[in-house]
């Protein structure tokens, strides 16, 4: 990668966070040295791009700054055609429809000769969709109780087959390649817990809501396992 497709890397990077961003993680994300990282933002900021860093903290895009619009390389499409597809067969249909919807806006700002090729590859990338609705059963309701905070209750049976009833603070939903599992505060047990979705019987929303602890957190639970995983995927 050269520095000129490295700058607009990192601006895109810094586009996309809200929140300040250490130089660590940056240039781990870019695979260079937190020294050229340095080098980097002081090429940007010499160019006219308002960044705020603060040390200890990281760095982010000033208010107000103008961000020239996206461009995507051939992999970048076939990455986010995979992702559709992946979406489309792994994942609910509400969460596939807004994925292909995305597609077509996405496809709709591509230069022609780009484009053309991604036609051209359309059925490159195949996701088979197979037992997808036992799979991601419930996951829609799942995900909405995620985005408003609310407390679910569950009657699941564990691997042994036996039957509980849980009460829980949901927090994420993991695919680990055979099957989706949600990651919950259990009120019961007072602490992480994972659920199959495929082995839930019933689910509904308590209509109550919840706050988290630090250490209730999604992120608090796998930095338990894998701190450089959260690393990336928190970025």
């Amino acid at each position: 990668m050269n520095k000129s497709e490295r700058l607009l890397q990192l601006l895109t990077l810094l586009r996309a966070r809200r929140t300040a961003v250490t130089a660590r993680a940056l240039a781990e994300r870019l695979g260079v040295s937190e020294r050229t990282l340095y080098r980097d933002i002081q090429s940007l900021t010499l160019s006219g791009v308002p960044i705020d860093g603060e040390a200890g903290v990281g760095y982010r895009l000033g208010r107000g700054s103008f961000v020239p619009p996206l461009m995507f390389t051939e992999d970048e499409i076939e990455a986010l055609l995979l992702g559709v597809r992946m979406v489309q067969g792994w994942g609910d249909e509400d969460m596939g429809s807004a994925a292909d919807s995305a597609l077509h806006k996405i496809r709709s700002v591509l230069p022609d000769k780009m484009l053309q090729e991604q036609e051209r590859q359309r059925a490159t990338f195949l996701v088979p969709d197979t037992q997808r609705r036992e799979k991601a059963r419930y996951s829609g309701i799942i995900r909405r109780a995620i985005k408003d905070r609310q407390t679910l209750w569950l009657d699941y049976r564990d691997e042994q087959g036996n039957p509980t009833q849980r009460e829980g603070n949901p927090l994420g939903l993991i695919y680990w390649g055979a099957a989706w599992t949600l990651v919950a505060w259990c009120r019961l047990r007072d602490d992480h817990r994972m659920f199959r979705l495929d082995r839930i019987l019933d689910l509904k929303p308590t209509g109550q809501q919840f706050q988290l602890e630090s250490h209730q957190t999604l992120e608090a639970y796998i930095r338990q396992y894998d701190p450089e995983f959260v690393d990336r995927a928190f970025l």
